[in-house]
């Protein structure tokens, strides 16, 4: 299993050679975006969110919005550290929570302005190929995670 330094380095080292077989695959955009997806997610959406992890830290004082995630999940568990389910998982709590912030904005009075509502909506349904570059970043980080700790699968999930 890898240490927090070593998982930060080897996301630094990967997301280059990512970022440009994406862009090799798809086109130039798509592959900075993969890339920088990438990034964001081993840096700060880690795997190891659930710990007092090296990407728990990097949130700074937002730290206390992983609180609640960090109670209910299980270090190494098939929530946090699995292909696919651990990375909808941060991210759906991760858009719940901005959910969240927007509502308390929005009732706040400052919707008007902000133009927050739609917003995602928006990011997603005018941006489909974007979106998915954004998703295929977030999970390759995870599986680079799941590899420098061994396997992707933990031993205990295999029958």
């Amino acid at each position: 299993m890898a240490s927090g330094p070593e998982h930060e380095k080897s996301t630094r080292w990967w997301a280059a050679p990512f970022a440009l077989t994406i862009g090799l695959i798809f086109d130039v955009q798509s592959g900075l975006i993969s890339g920088i997806a990438f990034l964001v997610g081993g840096l700060w959406l880690s795997p190891d969110l659930d710990t007092n992890s090296i990407a728990l830290r990097r949130w700074g004082i937002l730290k206390g919005l992983w609180w609640p995630y960090r109670k209910m999940i299980k270090h190494r568990s098939i929530l946090s550290h699995s292909p696919f389910i651990g990375t909808v998982l941060r991210v759906g709590y991760l858009l719940a929570a901005l959910s969240l912030l927007l509502f308390l904005i929005q009732s706040s009075g400052f919707a008007d302005t902000l133009k927050t509502k739609y917003l995602l909506d928006k990011l997603i349904t005018q941006n489909p190929k974007f979106f998915g570059a954004i998703l295929l970043g977030l999970e390759a980080s995870t599986w680079l995670h799941l590899a420098k700790d061994g396997d992707p699968l933990p031993k205990k999930w295999h029958k």
